[in-house]
């Protein structure tokens, strides 16, 4: 049995209880001496038992709770309340099905529990299931539904209260101003006059974060008391807002400063590029905190002169986990990651930030790989993520295609409790639709509690690149019919899935309706689509036609759209003239160069691509080599044309020598015209046979078990010879096949492609 620790107060009570006894009193003091003692017990263990859990020393308070002969609500109340502060939500929630007997604050503890948790479906069943409820009950619910951005609920919980104090108000207020309703939280600002001055200064934020300044300032004016906080938010306002002059006003009118005045005016001069100005501040300030430093080293770190945000770094004398983010971004943003890594690897602690800096520095500097690997590290370290991190690994699943890892990345978002709201959701949504699984992209969609313009253009545009453009034309009316405006990308979007699908009534109609119907001025872009469009379907002369009489002069896609498709169609005079005018524009563009060579190589003008090759060389320019690559159980694998470095080519040229055989007796024949040199048919065959998207198709039979799809993605365009293979080899292996280029997806099965030969 374990020994309970018991207060020397408590003893000696017991030591006189005792020694009545031993006296002849079998019940001494009964009424008063052994009820005190008794409720001293239970008083001093409570406050045992919430020491410990403050200090996380669970195994602790559970013993002492265990070994307790009484319990009053206070003692369960204590345990559940330090298990979620802990947390541990499962043993409080069953700790609290366990009470014998609950109060109300047992409620409200368990309720800030699940709000706490972001668990808010059931937060408002348990608050519907109270017997009773006060203020407190009504403000956790409340800030629950206001702090994850459900403004309505919030304020229909507000509008309910039967009593409602100063945190209710300035929770409902604080809903509407941090989720952009600016509007609704001045008319209730307007409804109420004896606001405190963190209300007054709430709101003011509210303005000056929707660049409302005169209205901030309006507010400012009208203060009959205004503090610190004050002064430091219409200086920071100004600040931020390149109001310098204003700012410095104000900075100078100010009855006191403190660092953070002085703070917002160093951050004012950053963001506006015066690092001079910024520093002058700096060195002036009396007294400087750790946001004064980053501040500063923020402002070089944009510039450039990671030298000096060095120096100042190492300088600090109060340097925060916050400083060595700042510089793990900085190195991370100016292209030196090696840096940026050295930094993450000497940090003395880490944070979500931490890790997110360093995932998206190598994300952004094309190490996708790297990026993905640390992102599994950190999973295995426990840390916890917030938004910045799963969005950042999101994205990065998205850009290589990494479907499992973003999967098991889904499922750690569920477990930790964040609701498909639009930030994390329009992540997780784009990361389906680039991974080639739209069918999870649509179970995403829609579950996500709240959509945005973007939510809907990401599901539009999923839909067109998977060529599958009458879901994307129904996504699209859909958005209309909930009332949601649609911009200039959601039309880039609808037109794209038209010419993907051939579409061309459909998506002239649309064109021609974007100024009348929604306000949408045509940009150069969704020219470039509608060219596309026509150019696709063979309308070479309404394509040239439409590019010559734009508003404004054509950019080298709008010429290269009218490129392709007079490749495509074996229009050699258009495409000169197209590849003309893109090569004057973007000279170094290898594709152009490309193009036409593919042009000429189909008309048989071996000299003229004799030629290209000959001004590429002279000119610097390189061809970008055709890779593929896919994912098998969280590991990137990458083929090059005629590769001979996978481990396991010799396996992989074995089964794609069977593929070939199989295919040709399916009628299979090799369209050699894809061949850029005049060489014999037999040779030509045999390079078309290794083409990176071939060796990945083949590796991906080998190493994916059947019934789950192959996911291929290639960096340039399918060629026509590999399109038309795959095609057959899906059909007699009975795999599903899904192929990312860089213009499209293709889903390959049974012997045809989704996108119907037309892409």
């Amino acid at each position: 049995m374990h020994r309970v620790y018991v207060p020397n107060r408590f003893r000696l009570l017991q030591t006189r209880s005792f020694q009545a006894q031993r006296r002849g009193n079998p019940n001494p003091k009964r009424n008063k001496l052994s009820v005190t003692t008794e409720d001293e017990a239970i008083k001093l263990n409570n406050m045992a038992i919430s020491k410990h859990m403050r200090n996380s020393q669970l195994e602790s308070a559970h013993r002492i709770f265990n070994n307790m002969s009484h319990r009053t609500c206070v003692t369960w109340n204590a345990m559940i309340s330090g298990y979620l502060q802990n947390d541990k939500f499962d043993i409080a929630r069953h700790l609290f099905d366990n009470m014998p007997t609950r109060d109300l604050v047992s409620w409200n503890v368990m309720l800030s529990g699940y709000v706490r948790n972001r668990k808010l479906s059931l937060a408002r069943l348990l608050f519907d299931e109270m017997p009773q409820k006060d203020v407190v009950s009504w403000n956790t619910m409340l800030s629950g539904y206001a702090q994850n951005g459900y403004v309505n609920e919030a304020r229909e919980i507000f509008d309910e209260m039967p009593e409602k104090n100063d945190i209710s108000w300035n929770g409902v207020l604080a809903a509407y101003i941090q989720n952009g309703r600016i509007e609704s939280a001045y008319k209730l600002f307007e409804s109420k006059s004896d606001w405190e001055i963190v209300s007054w200064n709430s709101m003011m934020a509210g303005f000056l974060r929707r660049k409302r300044l005169v209205d901030a300032r309006c507010l400012f004016d009208q203060m009959a008391e205004r503090d610190l906080v004050s002064w430091n938010t219409m200086i920071s306002g100004y600040a931020q807002n390149g109001e310098l002059l204003e700012a410095q006003k104000l900075f100078e009118e100010a009855p006191v400063r403190d660092v953070f005045t002085s703070t917002a005016m160093v951050s004012g001069y950053v963001q506006n590029g015066m690092l001079t100005e910024a520093r002058t501040v700096f060195d002036e300030m009396p007294e400087k905190n750790p946001v004064s430093w980053n501040a500063m080293i923020v402002g070089y770190s944009q510039c450039g002169k990671m030298d000096m945000a060095r120096e100042l770094f190492e300088a600090m004398p109060c340097r925060n986990i916050s400083s060595w983010n700042t510089m793990i971004t900085g190195y991370a943003q100016n292209g030196e990651i090696d840096r940026a890594r050295s930094v993450f690897n000497n940090m003395p602690g880490r944070d979500s930030i931490s890790w997110a800096a360093i995932i998206a520095g190598y994300a952004h500097t094309g190490n996708s790989q790297e990026a993905l690997n640390l992102f599994i590290e950190m999973m295995r370290d426990g840390e916890r993520m917030n938004r910045s991190t799963f969005t950042c690994a999101l994205s990065t699943c998205a850009d290589v295609a990494a479907l499992e890892l973003g999967n098991q990345i889904h499922g750690r978002l569920v477990k930790t409790g964040y609701e498909l709201g639009c930030y994390v959701g329009n992540a997780l949504l784009a990361m389906y639709c680039k991974c080639g699984s739209i069918e999870e992209a649509h179970d995403v969609f829609e579950a996500m509690a709240e959509k945005d313009v973007v939510s809907w253009n990401t599901m539009i545009v999923g839909y067109a690149r998977h060529g599958f453009g009458k879901q994307a034309l129904e996504v699209f009316e859909s958005m209309k019919l909930k009332g949601i405006k649609p911009d200039d990308i959601t039309m880039v979007g609808v037109l794209s899935a038209c010419s993907h699908a051939g579409l061309v009534s459909k998506g002239t109609d649309y064109f021609h309706s974007m100024d009348k119907e929604y306000g949408i001025k045509t940009k150069p872009n969704h020219y470039t689509c509608m060219i596309d469009l026509l150019g696709r379907a063979g309308r070479l002369e309404d394509a040239e036609s439409l590019m010559r009489n734009m508003p404004f002069e054509p950019d080298a896609a709008t010429w290269g759209a009218l490129l392709g498709a007079s490749r495509t169609h074996g229009n050699t005079k258009l495409g000169e003239e197209a590849a003309r005018k893109c090569l004057e524009m973007e000279p170094e563009n290898s594709g152009m160069y490309v193009l036409l060579s593919n042009l000429y190589a189909s008309s048989g003008r071996w000299s003229d691509v004799q030629k290209m090759r000959v001004i590429m060389r002279d000119k610097g320019v390189n061809k970008v080599p055709g890779y593929s690559w896919m994912e098998v159980q969280n590991k990137i694998h990458i083929f090059s044309a005629g590769d001979s470095v996978h481990p396991e080519k010799d396996r992989i040229y074995a089964f794609l020598e069977e593929l070939d055989l199989l295919v040709k007796k399916e009628g299979f024949v090799s369209v050699t015209k894809m061949v850029l040199h005049d060489v014999e048919e037999e040779e030509k065959e045999h390079m078309l046979r290794y083409h990176s998207e071939k060796l990945a198709v083949a590796f991906g039979i080998l190493s994916v078990p059947p019934g789950r799809p192959i996911r291929v993605i290639k960096n340039l365009r399918v060629c026509e010879d590999c399109h038309k293979a795959i095609k057959l080899i899906s059909k007699v292996t009975g795999r599903l096949i899904i192929l990312r280029d860089s213009n499209r997806f293709h889903h390959f099965s049974n012997g045809s492609c989704s996108c119907g030969d037309y892409w």
